[in-house]
């Protein structure tokens, strides 16, 4: 295994375990219009862990009665509050919220809360000698099947493919990637950032098989800084899609030579994922 793949998976590893220990040193940043959702959701077959789901509502959602495209994201301790983000927050709200006053575009942003230790099991589809996994499957049928029903019947949801996105960053990238392209008729828009390729070589055979999606939009994210494997791994995968029969148009890649495997540098690009995929000008 590439010692510098190794390293990354250590790291966010870490930082799922150990967010919590660092909680009452830090002040909330979370907005007003983020909260955590009461009810306890629990992956049968996945672990006996209640995962905590945030919900990010538009400024104005309680003034109107209007539907609201949905962005499903993972490692929901992140997005939002520097309180329960290990080593900083993504700013979604923040950046949301700025988008919306620019634009009168409004989102509803559902966040999920990772496993800590089970993360790795959690955002991958198949199973590594050496770290393990494998449970990515549920975790998506978890989405589809049991998340998504409860958002759309408890807010004011634009329900179709077309509205609902999937994005995450590393593990939560790659597990993007494979919900959207297993799942097209539910995900439309996938946002798979800085996306850990190198995980498994079944990579390149669920992509032959699942790649001639028509209605799937991409955006490919990756930083020259985390390495050349990080690069060529995004590189590879964006040339067999289009040889699979992803539609050139309906796919973004972009490789940011500052870029380095941290929120900050997704927190810095998530704007432009979003208003891509969406296309907010």
């Amino acid at each position: 295994m590439k010692h510098l793949s190794a390293f990354f998976i250590l790291i966010f590893l870490t930082t799922s375990i150990l967010f919590s220990q660092n909680t009452e040193e830090k002040k909330s940043t979370a907005s007003k219009n983020v909260s955590i959702i009461e009810k306890e959701f629990l992956i049968p077959e996945l672990n006996d862990i209640s995962h905590k789901i945030w919900v990010y509502l538009p400024p104005n959602y309680a003034k109107n009665s209007k539907k609201y495209p949905v962005i499903y994201m993972h490692d929901g301790q992140n997005l939002f509050d520097n309180a329960t983000s290990y080593i900083g927050e993504w700013e979604v709200d923040e950046t949301l919220n700025e988008l919306f006053n620019k634009t009168g575009k409004g989102f509803i942003v559902v966040g999920i809360e990772n496993g800590g230790a089970e993360r790795i099991n959690e955002y991958t589809p198949w199973s590594h000698e050496k770290y393990g996994g494998g449970k990515g499957e549920i975790y998506i049928d978890f989405i589809k099947n049991t998340l998504k029903p409860y958002i759309d019947a408890t807010y004011r949801t634009k329900k179709q493919q077309k509205y609902t996105g999937l994005i995450g960053s590393s593990l939560g990238g790659l597990i993007s990637y494979y919900g959207g392209l297993k799942h097209p008729k539910i995900f439309g828009k996938i946002g798979a950032l800085s996306t850990s390729f190198w995980f498994s070589d079944e990579v390149e055979g669920f992509t032959k098989e699942y790649g001639n999606t028509k209605k799937v939009k991409l955006f490919l994210l990756v930083g020259e800084k985390e390495g050349k494997d990080m690069v060529s791994g995004t590189e590879k995968t964006e040339k067999l899609l289009l040889k699979t029969g992803f539609k050139s148009k309906n796919i973004k890649s972009k490789i940011n030579p500052n870029g380095n495997h941290n929120e900050a540098f997704w927190k810095s690009e998530f704007l432009e994922v979003v208003t891509w995929l969406y296309n907010i000008k």
